[in-house]
């Protein structure tokens, strides 16, 4: 039998969309990922939530090894005008981390999808 893939093991599309409503919540009410004016800008408007939790999800999916369903802006390209320095990325790996304990993920999903997010770190933040 062939090795379930990290979405498989993380619940499929119920359990990162589950995981994701969660994430975008904490993600919109914590001060360190909105000390930064452009994430406020967008994490200040309630009316975001909905849309932003559709990419998030959808990009988690591919992450993760699911289907092709991702259809936003690239990383650069998504986080170009937000200005995200090691800082802001830092609060935000840090409640993507927080968000997957609290929900009970497995260690080893939790580093190898903390991995996937690592990996992005160049794509997002911006020198200063």
């Amino acid at each position: 039998m062939a090795e379930q893939s990290l979405y498989e093991r993380l619940g499929g599309v119920y359990g990162i969309a589950g995981a994701v409503d969660v994430l975008v919540d904490r993600l919109f009410a914590n001060a360190a990922v909105n000390a930064n004016e452009a994430v406020h800008a967008h994490h200040g408007n309630p009316a975001n939530a909905p849309g932003y939790k559709f990419l998030v999800t959808a990009w988690s999916i591919e992450a993760a090894g699911g289907p092709q369903c991702y259809f936003g802006e690239d990383m650069v390209r998504a986080h170009d005008e937000l200005r995200i320095d090691q800082k802001g990325f830092d609060a935000v790996s840090m409640e993507i981390a927080a968000t997957l304990s609290f929900l009970g993920v497995p260690d080893a999903e939790h580093r190898e999808f903390m991995d996937i997010i690592e990996s992005y770190r160049p794509q997002v933040v911006q020198a200063a």
